[in-house]
């Protein structure tokens, strides 16, 4: 009923900058929060950034000063701009979204398939 598609990724040298962009369809009644996470080869999936419906954000440390979160809410859109790419941000980054579907009172998070993102050294 929801779905969540990616786009951005790709390999980019230690420096580089690189934009993703993150779709959601389908029955939609509305959107909460938003947010990107990563997950890195043997590592546990790691919230990257947050923006709730209303424009306020959240940055993991590691991230603060590079990356930008936002959304365009007439879209269903988030973007991360992602900026002095280290290559410590190489990762899978996955897109996920409080949504509320047509049909239901409650809002339920849904996930991204996930696009990779590798820095290069």
């Amino acid at each position: 009923q929801v779905q969540l598609v990616e786009s951005g990724g790709d390999l980019v040298q230690a420096g580089g900058s690189l934009r993703l962009s993150c779709v959601a369809s389908g029955s939609i009644y509305s959107i909460n929060d938003m947010g990107w996470y990563r997950q890195a080869p043997g590592r546990l999936r790691e919230l990257v950034a947050q923006i709730t419906s209303g424009g306020s954000t959240n940055y993991a440390d590691s991230v603060k000063g590079r990356f930008t979160i936002s959304r365009d809410n007439a879209k269903s859109t988030v973007y991360l701009q992602m900026n002095s790419l280290k290559p410590e941000d190489t990762a899978v980054y996955y897109c996920a979204a409080d949504i509320r579907i047509t049909t239901t009172p409650r809002s339920t998070w849904y996930w991204g398939q996930g696009t990779q993102v590798t820095v290069s050294s």
